[in-house]
């Protein structure tokens, strides 16, 4: 769509050689690093950050000719403060009202990242997140089988370049966008928000810090179970074939988010499924890209493993509060007459259990194998490792743009 759109040749789409406008470059790209569930998450704020302020600032820095590295973290950063400030405030309820956090908090961080890029004043700034709360969109719905779930994340980061554009020109936005008692983002989409959460320890307390990584391509809220499966398996040498019985207790917001009956509608379905993600554990040991294959979603030998799979609500996980709201317990029934239980509290790749810089370049690999080459990935890891040393952008948005042309050339099948 926007091949054929055009578009001034400003900014890149990732991994191909296409060339548009700074905010037609954010809609794809945020579109892409939301498209297959291994986007960063913030627990309390319930999105994912990094699918929203990278492919923000990386457009404006390109259509601003290039930018600092320093330059570059910093927006990045004050999207991140922002955004999960303000998802943190509208909390649960917001989700629970059916609403994706991803769509709708999101647009803050956007603008706080392409704002703070294109140098705007504090009332500009101002501007900014008032009209992009007014562009917050999403809905949950879309989870059970759409591919526009992935768009949500796109045209949030769309719409904070929009955003900190047209502030930039004079245009204004609502000024209490946030806190309005009538009409305002969290009365609105939250009903209920803790608005305390705004402001408090900020300066003090980095938002950022609380920020994961997935190590699975599937939603958040079923990686303990995953990991708590898998421990189960190794800890005492299971198949898929030992296995009997698995049921599992999650939160309530789990339950509503992942453990609807499996319906073998799309991938998307599929990653956002606690029963799916489950049974291809117990029949691979993984849960990454090649478990989500199109070709895989009516697996007879995951569909019968699905079916003996349970989920219920755990009271004693809903004790714990929300900061625990991705916990798991579970209970493996061999075929040989077994009880094994397993709770898992914080899932791996989380900030209490953080993925290591290995663990991360690992990821990155095998995601951008069959679009850039290896020289190419060589080059990036190097640059990203030393961001906050680097003179100008551009040297790594030209890597980015890498052809897939090119990185086919590279690996020969």
């Amino acid at each position: 769509m926007i091949a054929e759109q055009g578009g001034r040749p400003e900014a890149s789409i990732f991994g191909s050689s296409l060339r548009t406008s700074a905010s037609f470059a954010a809609l794809a790209n945020g579109t892409a690093g939301h498209a297959f569930e291994l986007d960063d998450i913030h627990r309390g704020a319930i999105f994912h950050p990094n699918s929203l302020t990278v492919p923000v600032a990386l457009s404006i820095a390109e259509r601003q000719g290039g930018v600092s590295g320093r330059a570059l973290l910093t927006a990045i950063l004050a999207g991140y403060e922002v955004g999960t400030r303000i998802g943190r405030a509208a909390g649960q309820a917001l989700f629970f009202r059916g609403f994706h956090p991803q769509g709708t908090s999101g647009t803050f961080a956007a603008a706080a990242t392409a704002a703070r890029l294109l140098g705007l004043t504090p009332e500009q700034t101002q501007n900014a997140l008032g009209i992009a709360g007014s562009q917050a969109a999403g809905l949950m719905a879309a989870q059970e089988g759409a591919d526009v779930k992935r768009f949500h994340s796109g045209r949030a980061a769309q719409s904070g370049v929009y955003a900190a554009l047209l502030a930039k020109r004079g245009f204004t936005g609502i000024s209490n966008v946030v806190e309005a008692p009538y009409g305002g983002f969290l009365s609105s989409l939250a009903g209920t928000p803790d608005v305390s959460r705004l402001v408090v320890e900020l300066g003090t307390t980095w938002e950022v810090l609380a920020v994961g990584f997935k190590l699975y391509a599937a939603v958040t809220s079923i990686h303990t179970a995953l990991d708590g499966l898998r421990s189960i398996m190794d800890e005492n040498r299971l198949t898929a074939a030992d296995i009997d019985l698995i049921n599992v207790g999650v939160s309530s917001l789990t339950y509503q988010h992942c453990a609807w009956p499996y319906n073998a509608t799309s991938v998307t379905s599929a990653q956002m499924n606690l029963y799916y993600g489950l049974a291809v554990m117990a029949l691979d040991g993984q849960v990454f890209v090649e478990q989500y294959r199109a070709a895989r979603l009516r697996d007879p030998k995951i569909l019968a493993l699905i079916n003996r799979i349970t989920a219920r609500i755990d009271p004693a996980i809903e004790a714990r509060g929300s900061e625990h709201r991705h916990a798991s317990t579970l209970t493996v029934t061999t075929r040989d007459g077994r009880s094994i239980a397993k709770e898992v509290l914080r899932r791996r790749g989380g900030p209490e259990s953080p993925a290591s810089s290995t663990d991360i370049e690992v990821k990155f690999r095998a995601l951008v194998k069959r679009r850039i080459a290896n020289e190419a990935a060589d080059k990036i890891v190097d640059l990203v490792n030393g961001l906050e040393r680097l003179d100008d952008t551009n040297r790594l948005v030209r890597l980015l743009r890498t052809s897939a042309k090119t990185a086919r050339k590279a690996r020969p099948t």
